[in-house]
């Protein structure tokens, strides 16, 4: 936006709110500074509607009525009551919370919504907390270029059309449908509505969306059907276990298994110690069985039924023969990837900038840096804006018009002195996505047991009073994203642990199983903060074994002790930096490559990857960085022939290895129910 444009328009807002009639265009044209540069009234037409649209826009409320009663010439005018944020009186456990769901968007799209909202809020006198239980850190990601696109589609009820690639599919097929809102399940996002080309119900992963969303413009607004349970819709997609299966597992492995299985029977241990034990497990498909055991290799063994065990040769036959194909398949990875669609438009402009800032500065000791640092400026950035500033005010523009603003204080001492402002001292209301971000971000602290805790139900009632403060649009729009974090039983009470320790300042000992390795340790964590972030709840601490922060996922805490001593975490030593996600990547980290089918695209959009690039018919090559390359040589297990271990060569023929030993347990020495021993090492 040129600096002519934002003084305009600027000027334009101060009339249209100083005005107690609506003014007519023409009026407008020769009244307000900088509409004079147009030379034909066709050129004002078009400046002008242009101006309008964009402030709307940025939600300033520009109301139309009758200008000139003689002529019916339709006027203009800003009522202030439209314009001006409410008032709100938050309690202190209020306070705490509200800052808290602004933080859950800290490093997501809604980030600048939620933190311009809490601007405003402070502007009004609002006492907001943001840095009040420092022990939390709620955490939203929005990494799919499509969120941005389809956000605003729901808030303004149009539908959208898109290209959707299915699981399994070679090409994305095209859909057109009306948005009815979106969703977070275990940390993905979907978006719930009616699929128009197929007349139904449908729900997409936005992950899986190729390219653009194309928002409809023109026709009728989306109508969501009376009492649609948008999570409902999005959770029926998820298959309950109707089956189960018997298998041989060895001793001290395949621990992920043994957590989801019904029963494990002990087997006779040997001198040392291991031996096989009996696993019922429950499940919904073979192929999702077989992809479960593969991933354990040679260590798991499908005893029954036969179809299950049919299936696991095939599967590990085609790993082990997958070094047939490697070759021509790597040689045709060499398009480029994907182009990243561009993510939705910024929220806030320098006149919004303005707007927000006038208020807040009008009576309080504001500084440049402070400022510079809310809306990621430079310091000189801020004094620009602050000397546009001062050329705008009340039509007329003489000194006694103009805003006053101290400029050589800003530039030598940093101070930011405003006056003769009183037409912008209260601040503009908030708009729909900075009031629904916090709305919503209210709904990802319904996971921390301390945001539950505070006393008299704070989040329902700071809820209730944004709800009421911005009006019936950002309910709706509200009411359109759900995002709530869902743990089992066990897990809570782990979290409710974590979060005594945390208060009380008290060491835990964990027995932790591994993320990246089939292994589980022993732990001492000097607790640090819990984490709610990609739909689970970390604990951050620093880990004595590795004398590091880590952060520990609380469904892999399989025991948890708290220890009759305090947490001592060494000086100098603080938490992490998650604006770039709870997966902390390294340069020292492995490069891998995999060549993926179709039916395998799901690793890309689970996984971070370094590159894509496309393969001939649908499928696709992926480089992944890891610290613990035999985290991905069990991927490469469960993949079978969906997917192939390009390299490291050297992996690549442990993995092949491994299938073949797997497959040596399936031989013509197996009877039923039993398990014979190979000469080949499962280890």
């Amino acid at each position: 936006m040129s600096r002519r444009k934002t003084e305009r328009q600027l000027n334009l807002v101060i009339c249209l709110l100083s005005t107690r009639r609506h003014l007519t265009a023409q009026e407008i044209r020769a009244t307000v500074h900088g509409y004079a540069e147009a030379d034909t009234e066709s050129a004002f037409k078009r400046m002008f509607e242009r101006d309008k649209r964009e402030l709307r826009d940025s939600g300033i409320p520009i109301q139309v009525g009758t200008g000139d009663a003689f002529s019916g010439e339709e006027g203009y005018r800003i009522s202030r009551s439209d314009y001006e944020l409410p008032e709100i009186e938050l309690l202190p456990d209020e306070a705490v919370v509200l800052g808290l769901a602004a933080r859950a968007w800290r490093h997501a799209s809604l980030g600048e919504a939620a933190a311009n909202a809490l601007f405003k809020l402070r502007s009004a006198g609002v006492p907001v907390d943001t840095e009040a239980a420092p022990g939390l850190t709620p955490a939203m990601r929005t990494d799919e270029p499509a969120f941005g696109p389809v956000w605003q589609a729901i808030r303004d009820r149009r539908p959208i059309s898109f290209d959707y690639r299915k699981p399994g599919q070679s090409r994305a097929q095209r859909r057109e449908i009306e948005p009815w809102g979106i969703v977070n399940l275990q940390g993905h996002w979907y978006v719930v509505g009616h699929d128009r080309l197929r007349d139904a119900r449908r729900v997409f992963r936005l992950g899986r969306i190729r390219g653009g969303v194309t928002v409809v413009r023109t026709g009728s607004d989306v109508v969501v059907p009376e009492g649609v349970d948008l999570r409902s819709v999005a959770s029926r997609h998820s298959a309950v276990p109707e089956r189960t299966a018997t298998l041989r597992v060895r001793t001290d492995s395949a621990h992920a298994l043994r957590r989801r299985a019904l029963r494990v029977v002990p087997g006779e241990r040997d001198s040392t110690g291991a031996g096989w034990d009996t696993l019922t497990l429950p499940y919904t498909s073979t192929s999702g069985l077989v992809r479960q055991v593969a991933a354990y290799g040679s260590r798991a063994v499908v005893v029954e039924p036969e179809q299950a065990r049919a299936a696991m040769v095939e599967h590990l036959t085609g790993v082990v023969e997958s070094a047939d194909t490697v070759e021509n398949a790597e040689a045709a990875g060499e398009q480029e990837g994907e182009d990243t669609p561009a993510r939705g438009p910024r929220s806030a402009d320098q006149l919004r900038r303005l707007l927000m800032l006038v208020p807040y500065a009008l009576g309080r000791d504001v500084r440049v840096p402070e400022v510079a640092r809310h809306f990621g400026l430079s310091e000189k950035q801020v004094v620009s804006d602050l000397s546009l500033l001062w050329m705008c005010g009340l039509p007329g523009y003489t000194p006694g018009d103009l805003i006053d603003v101290d400029l050589d204080a800003a530039k030598e001492t940093g101070e930011i002195i405003i006056a003769n402002a009183d037409t912008l001292a209260q601040p503009l209301r908030l708009t729909a996505d900075e009031a629904a971000s916090l709305v919503v971000g209210l709904s990802l602290l319904e996971a921390l047991p301390e945001a539950q805790g505070v006393e008299g139900g704070a989040l329902k009632r700071v809820g209730e009073k944004l709800r009421t403060a911005a009006g019936g649009a950002v309910s709706d729009l509200a009411d359109a994203v759900q995002v709530r974090v869902e743990v089992d039983e066990q897990v809570a009470q782990t979290q409710q642990r974590c979060a005594d320790a945390l208060g009380a300042g008290q060491r835990l000992h964990l027995r932790y199983l591994s993320g990246y390795l089939d292994q589980v340790t022993e732990r001492d964590v000097d607790p640090m903060g819990l984490v709610v972030q990609d739909g689970q709840t970390f604990l951050e601490g620093y880990c004595h074994l590795r004398e590091d922060v880590r952060l520990f996922r609380l469904d892999r805490v399989l025991e948890l002790t708290v220890l009759p001593f305090a947490a001592e975490v060494p000086e100098g030593v603080a938490r992490r930096d998650l604006s770039a996600g709870v997966l902390q990547r390294s340069e020292r980290d492995a490069l891998v490559t995999l060549l993926l089918e179709p039916s395998a695209r799901w690793v890309t959009e689970d996984y971070v990857c370094e590159s894509t690039a496309e393969l001939p018919g649908g499928g696709v090559r992926a480089t992944l960085r890891t610290p613990a390359p035999a985290w991905v040589a069990r991927l490469a297990l469960a993949l079978g022939r969906e997917g192939r271990l390009v390299s490291p060569e050297g992996l690549a023929k442990d993995v092949r290895a491994e299938a073949q030993r797997a497959l040596n347990h399936y031989g013509t020495g197996q009877t039923s129910g039993k398990l014979v021993e190979t000469t080949s090492s499962p280890e």
